[in-house]
Order: C-alpha cells, then structure tokens, then sequence
C-alpha cells in the first residue's frame, strides 16, 4: 500500500476554529500517514519448499504448521520476533518444540529443520513476519507534549484481538487511488509511503489508536491550532471532518452527528453520517485509510472517525478525544 515528498497543502472552508489555549500546542491532523509497525508477535504468512541433499523437503508442512499461525515460543523460550525464532537455526536436524496459537487455541508441534543446499543455511521451510503496514490519519498532533495521535481505533489481528507492537515508524503518504465503497463493500484509501518523510515514532496500539512520539524537527506550521472540544459541549447536528482523499490535501467535508453516547464500552462514542455530495461521489462515504480523520464541531476537535456502517458507508463511528488523549 505504499516515495516522492508533496508539502502539505491544507484547504478548509470557512470554519470558526477556536484559537488553542496560550502555551498548549494541538495541532489538527487529517493528513495520511503510513503505518510500519513491529509486533511482538511472529506469524506464519507461508509454507516453503527446502532444496535438501534429498530432495525438496519442508519441515513446517510436514510437522502440521499452517498459514495464519502464531508462534508463541521455541523449546520453551518467548519468540517476540523474526529473531528469536532465527537463532535456533544453527544446525539441521536438532529437534525443536514450538508452540502455536491457531485462532484461540494453542497446539504444540516438533520439527526439525534441514539445510538449504543452495545457501547453506538451516531453514525451517516456512515464511514468517514480524511487522505489519498499512495506511491510515493522523487525527491530531500535540506539540507540547510531543505526541501524535491517530486512527481512534487499534489495529487487530484476524481475531480483532488488539495486536502488541515494539515500536515502528509512520512517514508521510501520498494517496493515489480510492477505491469507492458501496453497500456491503467498504471502499479504500491506497498509498505510497514517503519513506525519506518520517513523521514520528510509534509507540503504543491501544483501543483508542496508534500514539507515538513526533520527530523533533516536524514542521507544524502549515497545520491548524485548535482547542479540544468537550463531548458535553457536542450538540446533534452539523460538524465537519479533516480528510485527505488526494495526494496529500486536507480538505473539510460537512456530515453530521446523529448520536452521542458519552460512555459507551467501545468507544464508540458519536454515530456521524456524511453529508457532503463531493465526497460521496469519490468515496461512497467513509473508507479504510479515513480512520483517524478528526471530527470538529464549533471550531473545536471533538473525536475522530473510526468505523464505517458496511450496509451505509455514509454512516460510521467516532472517537471523543478525551479517549483518545486519555490512552497516551
């Protein structure tokens, strides 16, 4: 989902912002990011054939590994990257135990790695991974603090468990394509990551999104202060949301507030629906890669976008910021 570096060209309609209070640095978001973020965990992503002096071989088929599995440790010992489980190949036929977590159930298998002819090396005929990628919005930079905040919601595994990370970056993206949603189908925001253009450091995946440190020397004048709205203030009716569906052009885009709900477990704290015609001609309504998109009524940031209905892809979830900022 992934080079050329675009300035920022932001474009807002005539909204009143309140100016942020003297000394506190929020600067609202609405700008792509792409996401490379490290797990703590290794996955199985694909069985591989091993040119042995016997012929092809593949260790993991053969001892039952499949695609989509976990590997939770070896002879015992916590496997937390692609490098813990590399140590181990240092000699073909030594006999290793690994257990696996497949869904929710854990499996305990024995295999033995062979040598690769063709490189010398001791494989276990498996592809693993131990980092993921993707594009989604930052929601809002608070520069006293030397954060970023963004997608409102965590990134999950197959499972929808909340997956650990252990660091990664997020760069600046340029957005080339839309793939438009319609119902039963949501749409998506495809991206080229900026890799010369890291926007910060990421440092946790919790409920309420991915925060991370920002670099030190990231230019936030071309960006909007504005002042944290409270969800008590937050009326049903007119707001607006900061996406980018272009390039890297942040532009406003009308939709309403159709409930709140202050304290909802999931925190799906705003029911927001589209309203604006240009963005729905593009989009649908609301798209992957939109996640994270701040939500701002009265000239206040008051959330951000999170999840859009399948069977509506004009209508979706929102975050309050005062979850979002009370999980980093």
């Amino acid at each position: 989902m992934f080079v050329v570096l675009f300035a920022f060209i932001l474009i807002f309609s005539a909204v009143p912002f309140t100016a942020a209070a003297e000394g506190y640095e929020l600067y609202l978001g609405g700008f792509p990011a792409g996401f490379v973020l490290n797990t703590t965990s290794v996955e199985v992503v694909g069985i591989s054939e091993v040119m042995t002096d016997s012929g092809l071989a593949s260790p993991g088929r053969e001892c039952g590994l499949k695609t989509g599995d976990i590997i939770k440790s070896i002879n015992g010992t916590d496997v937390n990257g692609s490098s813990d489980v590399n140590k181990w190949l240092y000699e073909e036929g030594v006999e290793l135990k690994l257990t696996i977590l497949r869904g929710e159930e854990e499996y305990n298998f024995t295999v033995k790695p062979v040598k690769d002819v063709t490189t010398g090396k001791v494989r276990l005929g498996i592809l693993i991974k131990d980092s993921l990628s993707g594009v989604g919005t930052v929601t809002y930079i608070d520069k006293t603090a030397g954060k970023f905040a963004s997608l409102g919601h965590p990134v999950t595994d197959t499972s929808n468990n909340v997956i650990g990370i252990n660091g990664g970056c997020i760069y600046g993206c340029v957005i080339y394509d839309v793939k438009k949603g319609v119902r039963g189908t949501p749409g998506e925001l495809k991206g080229a990551i900026e890799s010369n253009n890291i926007i910060g450091k990421a440092s946790v995946n919790t409920p309420c999104g991915v925060f991370g440190e920002i670099s030190a020397d990231y230019d936030t004048s071309n960006l909007v202060k504005i002042e944290k709205g409270d969800i008590n203030d937050v009326n049903i009716g007119k707001a607006q949301i900061y996406s980018t569906i272009n390039a890297n052009t942040i532009e406003c885009y009308d939709i309403s507030i159709v409930k709140v709900d202050k304290n909802n477990k999931d925190n799906r704290n705003f029911v927001i629906k589209i309203e604006d015609k240009d963005l729905i001609s593009v989009t649908g309504g609301i798209v992957q890669g939109m996640s994270g998109s701040p939500i701002v009524q009265n000239g206040k940031l008051i959330g951000a976008v999170t999840h859009v209905f399948v069977n509506d892809p004009t209508r979706g979830f929102g975050i309050s910021v005062e979850n979002m900022m009370n999980a980093y």
